[in-house]
């Protein structure tokens, strides 16, 4: 049985948000083909997700430098301890599905905070000798983005940072195998708009039996 966590990051539903439609889409598909697994809806805007503030460094400080957990501020506990819950029930699972939107040629910003969590010396990477080693090598992932323009190709291409950044981060946690569903073009093209979304959830559930 695998863990699969489900981490979605839109202020709006799947009757609202295309990202949302096709992730939806995915996700049941992929409960009805592997009915054993266990499958956590990480809802972004709706979990705490702390950042990485004055708190969380002076609270780690105080860790590292031999201090009890006892002896942090209320606050430092409360930020630390979510952070850890977030960092362990990541590398513990082993699947991930990231649902977002590109927003401004990235995602929202709290998913930036969701990653910054997760990414932990010691339980997602390791430093060594030779620079950072990721410890995830025996996860898959895959990032399900809607797209109001056209971004695969030409010059928009160079403009889509939030696919990349994934990319980029998932090399670092050492994941093997990551892809991407793209949904876009529905806001450039609005006469076309739902045909691109019935295309994108035909697309997810075709993924979700092999993912």
């Amino acid at each position: 049985m695998a863990k699969v966590l489900y981490i979605t990051a839109h202020p709006h539903d799947d009757t609202q948000s295309y990202s949302m439609a096709v992730g939806k889409s995915f996700i049941d598909t992929y409960k009805d083909v592997n009915e054993n697994d266990e499958v956590v809806h990480l809802d972004l805007y709706r979990e705490n997700i702390p950042q990485i503030d004055a708190d969380v460094f002076s609270g780690w400080s105080k860790l590292q430098s031999g201090k009890g957990f006892e002896e942090l501020s209320a606050s430092e506990k409360e930020k630390v301890q979510r952070l850890n819950e977030l960092s362990d029930e990541f590398i513990n699972a082993d699947k991930y599905v990231f649902v977002t939107p590109l927003w401004n040629f990235s995602f929202p910003p709290v998913m930036k905070a969701y990653l910054d969590s997760v990414s932990v010396a010691g339980k997602s990477f390791k430093y060594t000798e030779n620079g950072p080693v990721g410890l995830l090598t025996d996860k898959k992932a895959i990032h399900i983005q809607a797209r109001g323009g056209v971004y695969s190709e030409g010059p928009a291409a160079d403009m889509e940072m939030g696919h990349r950044y994934f990319s980029v981060m998932m090399q670092f946690y050492g994941v093997p195998e990551f892809e991407g569903l793209f949904v876009e073009g529905h806001n450039a093209m609005p006469e076309k708009a739902e045909q691109i979304k019935q295309d994108a959830i035909a697309r997810a559930k075709d993924a979700a039996h092999t993912f």
